[in-house]
């Protein structure tokens, strides 16, 4: 999915926070700011790897009717408006087993959908799925963390797209810092690795990026670009009004990486 190189930007935004049209412009918006990867988040009742922000985000959406299905929809929309970067879906499993393992890749496949991340299977357990993402010409997006200890060769030798490192255990947020063990993790990571390492979890500042980039390939930003769009989020909700939140969303995930 992606060569291994410095300072790929991988935004998270969750689907269809404010609505579905609005994220297909942020979306366009993050690849004109520099993104590498769109990890295209479903918003779900119970996101037990997320912070308050992206839950307030996934509330949103959900009582905006969005869901699995919808989001997927809005890929090719983006890619026919010029969207020309990989898009990854972020999903937890529950709502991949409503609709049903073979349903969910034909519609990856169907939508364009370049990598799939489910963060609440373990690796031991993931079995099934990477094999038909493999079917599928699909990447399966492995998550490591700092507790992983014993397992990260395993998981980083499997790796696939890219590696997903968590800075820092607890759910995802802003962070005023990051754990001073977070460069040996990464090290050790890095050694295993033939895939970017990109860190996530807590990135939220120009400073932090700098530090992260000085030690892996690029960083994942969610929260701190989510609770833009929550600030936004009257503009980003009106035809009329769009436009103008949309550019000054985009000059400050710009901020961020440059």
């Amino acid at each position: 999915m992606l060569p291994k190189t410095d300072h790929l930007f991988i935004p998270f935004i969750t689907a269809g926070d404010p609505n579905g049209e609005a994220t297909i412009e942020i979306a366009l918006a993050l690849q004109e700011a520099g993104a590498s990867v769109i990890e295209l988040g479903i918003p779900y009742s119970d996101p037990i790897a997320d912070g308050l922000v992206i839950q307030r985000a996934s509330a949103r959406a959900l009582s905006n009717g969005m869901n699995i299905v919808k989001a997927m929809e809005l890929v090719p929309e983006m890619r026919k408006r010029g969207l020309n970067i990989p898009v990854v879906l972020f999903s937890y499993y529950n709502p991949v087993l409503q609709l049903g393992e073979e349903n969910f890749f034909a519609l990856l496949h169907k939508n364009m959908i370049d990598g799939v991340l489910i963060p609440d299977i373990p690796f031991e357990e993931s079995g099934q799925i990477r094999l038909k993402c493999k079917e599928n010409g699909i990447a399966f997006i492995t998550l490591v963390a700092p507790t992983s200890t014993l397992r990260i060769k395993t998981l980083v030798e499997n790796a696939e797209g890219f590696v997903y490192c968590v800075s820092s255990l607890g759910v995802t947020g802003v962070r005023n810092e990051f754990d001073k063990s977070i460069t040996s993790f990464i090290e050790e990571v890095n050694k295993y690795s033939k895939v970017p390492v990109a860190v996530g979890f807590g990135v939220s500042t120009k400073e932090q990026v700098e530090e992260m980039n000085n030690i892996c390939d690029g960083v994942i930003i969610g929260s701190a670009l989510m609770k833009e769009i929550e600030r936004l989020n009257e503009g980003l909700s009106s035809e009329n009004t769009r436009e103008q939140a949309v550019e000054e969303f985009k000059n400050f995930a710009k901020s961020l990486i440059s």
